[in-house]
């Protein structure tokens, strides 16, 4: 796997997401409103008929968590990551949902041009959908590649699902990224791709690209995470080495409940989730 200089809190050079990374990313990453969904469909007029509809690429798919609801608008969606243990779990969600039209492929940003191989049509993408998780590759070289494979009137979306855990604007937010500062006895500055300045670089590439009618569209709504559902979503966005082990993760949960304030509501802690999806079309 590529990176470029931002990454998530305690990432290594190569992020490791294995074992039980993977399964907190399944249990506890968010999922996507319907309307991102309505969104990329009124965008790249995606097609879902049998036998002619469009080819989408997730890429970065992780556990599905776009790559599932999405299979329902097009012909074929293709789940792309480097880590095994994530395509396992999504292959078992995709059989758990009676989704038949999803293929699990391995591979980087880097194997994308690889596509053109293996896929029918001069142009046989629809769309491209990266969910956060661009930060782990280099968009210019992505974008170009992806280029000659995307059929005219689609394109690729940049999705950022809200804010990481750590990097919210509320005094629990905050306080969880004071107390992971301390355990990691560094500044904990990572956006995972969220922040302005990321999506004007990733817009510019976009439109170096040959993307046009490059364009934000904001999807906004109010969620609440329980103190168990904040600290899985944590340890989701942890790359295994620098991951707690078992016998360690329960005093590194306790050191972190022992920071937070107690959730203001019955519901858990509140979050203003912010989706931005950057699109380009061809």
């Amino acid at each position: 796997m590529t990176s470029s200089s931002t990454t998530s809190p305690t990432s290594p050079a190569v992020p490791d997401f294995s074992g039980e990374v993977a399964a907190y990313y399944a249990e506890y990453r968010r999922g996507y409103p319907p309307a991102v969904l309505d969104a990329l469909v009124r965008t790249f007029a995606l097609d879902a008929h049998p036998g002619v509809g469009d080819v989408a690429l997730d890429l970065g798919c992780g556990t599905g968590q776009l790559a599932l609801p999405l299979a329902a608008r097009v012909r074929t969606v293709i789940g792309m990551d480097p880590e095994p243990e994530m395509l396992r779990q999504a292959r078992s969600a995709a059989g758990r949902a009676g989704v038949r039209n999803a293929l699990w492929l391995l591979g980087t940003d880097a194997d994308v041009p690889g596509l053109a191989g293996l896929l029918p049509g001069d142009r046989p993408l629809g769309v491209t959908v990266i969910g956060n998780a661009l930060h782990w590759m280099r968009p210019d070289e992505l974008f170009g590649g992806l280029s000659p494979l995307t059929r005219p009137g689609g394109g690729v979306a940049v999705i950022a699902n809200g804010a990481p855990v750590w990097a919210q604007d509320t005094d629990w937010s905050q306080a969880l990224r004071a107390a992971l500062e301390e355990h990691f006895g560094r500044p904990i500055t990572a956006s995972c791709g969220t922040d302005t300045a990321e999506r004007e670089r990733y817009a510019a590439s976009l439109t170096a690209a040959g993307f046009a009618d490059v364009r934000e569209t904001v999807i906004t709504y109010e969620d609440a995470l329980t103190p168990d559902q904040l600290l899985g979503t944590l340890y989701s966005a942890i790359p295994a080495p620098s991951l707690p082990g078992p016998a360690d993760r329960p005093a590194f949960a306790a050191r972190l409940r022992a920071a937070l304030p107690a959730p203001p509501t019955a519901a858990g802690y509140p979050e203003h989730v912010r989706v931005s999806l950057l699109t380009g079309r061809r």
